[in-house]
């Protein structure tokens, strides 16, 4: 999700919830703690150099549980690091603690903000000679084991 689309949502919304991926709400006394503007600046297997920017928003939970962040104070807040930071409208990753920091992806389901999974990837996979699928094969075409059960072999 990028930034223009959480303040289209926040904008609309009379209150905040974030769920974890494994269908879990993030506890409503949540803090927003930063937002920020994330550069990658790095090189993939393959030799290529390559930059990447993020929006950041690290979400955290206090002992203070009469606080509830209402979707006007994070708009606040988001436009504040827009012209403090020059944060332009850019993908949003989201950090939150469980047993240690996990990076998010950011969706809205109507209701709440998804946490998405993230998953690494080859960037160079032709330069590795990784294949960009696994190649299907019919289980018609497989040939027959030769181990059989009866055998003692396997």
């Amino acid at each position: 999700m990028k930034l223009s689309e959480a303040k289209r949502i926040l904008a609309e919304s009379k209150t905040i919830g974030f769920q974890l991926p494994d269908g879990k709400l993030v506890p409503s006394h949540f803090h927003v703690t930063e937002i920020g503007l994330i550069d990658k600046h790095f090189i993939d297997c393959g030799g290529t150099v390559r930059k990447e920017q993020k929006v950041n928003f690290q979400l955290w939970n206090a002992d203070d549980y009469n606080h509830r962040l209402h979707p006007e104070k994070l708009l606040s807040i988001i436009h504040l690091s827009e012209r403090t930071l020059g944060i332009p409208d850019l993908e949003i990753e989201v950090e939150y603690q469980g047993e240690t920091i996990g990076k998010y992806g950011l969706d809205h389901d109507g209701t709440y903000f998804i946490l998405t999974t993230k998953m690494t990837d080859c960037l160079a996979k032709d330069k590795c000679g990784i294949p960009d699928q696994k190649p299907r094969i019919r289980l018609s075409q497989l040939q027959a084991s030769v181990c059989d059960p009866e055998s003692g072999c396997c």
